[in-house]
């Protein structure tokens, strides 16, 4: 590691740790805040419940108190005075309720169906004894309970609230009740609430962070982003002069090629013809040499044509005589000539002279493209444009095979290799590089910047061999 990139660490790890802390310590003190108000709330709004209850009970009280008190301890009279009792309601889980201190209802408006039953030992879902409690309460001079209840309005348990009393002179129970499913779904709220308070403080806590630790690592990186910009031109320029070469090399190879080896070949041809025709003049003198002879004459034939073929592959003098379309139509020639692919190229704007470096870059394009095609894609059409943009250069090759897998491809490092080099190679020359695939094919398209190509001279067409 850089002793730049160092110092930069050291300035940003500080800070990193240092606002992590912070987000911790905030979180700690948000969240202990958030229980301690939930506890609170819930305090007080069980005692204000509490408070409404015992005057609800009172109110019950007063309303049965001339009957009470009237020393009378007959039926009709606990009857008037139960019927009185079922008419104090308010809201729709409002209501009281009577038992005998032995545990028997006596009155239940919202549960008639319990009227008469000794609910002595009657148990909630968690055990508790909700009656036996109830009774024990209201014997001890009144009090809230919390229990477990059917709500009539939805005909499920939920928690609810309850305060009773004792009626000494007829042997009751008294009591009402509140449920507190509202209270829980409340504190609920506020539970979420709090929570979500707490995420956007630590958000905001993270960002402050992110912006913190941007800033400084942009304080850093702008040291050197001078050196760094300086360093990727170079690599560039490298880039650049080594596809350059390569090219030139290739260029010089084909000519050596074919001025060369393809030159002696031919004179070896001539010589093995004029023996074959001497012999065949006098055939007396060495028929068996004829078929000899013949059989060199092809093999050097197929010699002849396998030099002309990697001459063209390393360098297609078309390219450099022709242009670039010329190129692209006898590279699909050849690949439609020893394949089943139908390739059709066409031109589309107004042509012009393309730089070296941009033309040869477009042919091993197509080239890598449509041999990937003939291997790997099944496809039977293959349609090769070169269009000429006013301020760029395009060459798209799209065909109707079945695809592949873009983003595994780039990922694997054994494959796409020459996918990725032509990609570099663009990219070299400022260029765009795209490839989209699926079950209806493959298109590919690399576009050029417009460049003024460089003057040069004229090349000489080199006279092919005869073959005669």
């Amino acid at each position: 590691m850089k002793l730049r990139q160092k110092i930069l660490l050291l300035a940003v790890a500080p800070l990193a740790v240092a606002m992590l802390g912070i987000a911790l310590a905030v979180r700690f003190q948000a969240t202990q805040l958030a229980q301690h108000e939930r506890t609170l709330v819930e305090s007080a709004y069980l005692q204000s419940k509490e408070t409404e209850l015992r005057h609800y009970v009172e109110l019950a009280q007063s309303a049965i108190a001339p009957m009470v008190h009237s020393g009378r301890t007959d039926a009709a009279t606990r009857q008037a005075a139960m019927e009185a009792l079922a008419r104090l309601d308010y809201g729709p889980d409002g209501y009281f309720f009577l038992y005998d201190l032995q545990g028997r209802n006596l009155m239940h408006p919202r549960q008639p169906e319990l009227v008469g039953q000794d609910l002595w030992m009657l148990r909630d879902p968690q055990g508790a004894l909700t009656i036996q409690k109830l009774i024990a309460a209201a014997k001890a001079g009144g009090g809230s309970v919390r229990y477990l209840w059917k709500k009539p309005s939805s005909q499920q348990l939920a928690p609810k609230l309850g305060y009773v009393v004792a009626v000494p002179e007829w042997g009751w129970m008294l009591g009402t009740g509140i449920y507190l499913d509202d209270v829980e779904s409340t504190l609920r709220q506020l539970d979420a609430r709090a929570a979500t308070d707490i995420r956007e403080t630590m958000a905001w806590i993270g960002a402050i962070a992110a912006v913190s630790i941007l800033l400084v690592a942009a304080s850093g990186l702008a040291l050197n982003i001078s050196e760094h910009r300086e360093a990727d031109a170079k690599l560039r320029q490298l880039a650049q002069r080594v596809v350059q070469s390569q090219e030139e090399e290739r260029a010089r190879l084909s000519r050596e090629l074919h001025d060369g080896i393809s030159q002696l070949l031919v004179s070896v041809k001539l010589v093995l013809e004029a023996a074959t025709n001497r012999l065949r003049l006098a055939p007396a003198e060495g028929a068996a040499v004829a078929p000899v002879l013949g059989m060199a004459l092809n093999r050097l034939d197929t010699v002849f044509n396998e030099v002309r073929r990697v001459a063209r592959n390393l360098r297609p003098a078309l390219l450099d005589d022709l242009g670039i379309f010329a190129a692209l139509q006898h590279l699909a020639r050849e690949m439609q000539g020893g394949s089943h692919l139908q390739i059709g190229v066409s031109q589309a704007g107004t042509p012009r002279e393309l730089p070296d470096e941009q033309a040869t870059a477009l042919y091993r394009i197509a080239q890598e493209a449509l041999t990937n095609v003939e291997r790997h894609a099944g496809a039977r059409k293959v349609t090769v444009a070169l269009a000429f943009d006013p301020d760029a250069t395009r060459l798209t090759v799209r065909d109707d095979g079945s695809g592949f897998d873009v983003a595994r491809m780039q990922l694997d490092p054994r494959r796409g290799i020459g996918l990725r080099n032509l990609r570099e190679r663009i990219a070299a020359l400022g260029g765009q590089f795209g490839i989209v695939s699926g079950i209806g094919g493959t298109e590919l398209v690399a576009t050029l910047p417009l460049v003024k190509a460089p003057a040069r001279p004229v090349a000489s067409i080199p006279a092919e061999p005869s073959q005669s």
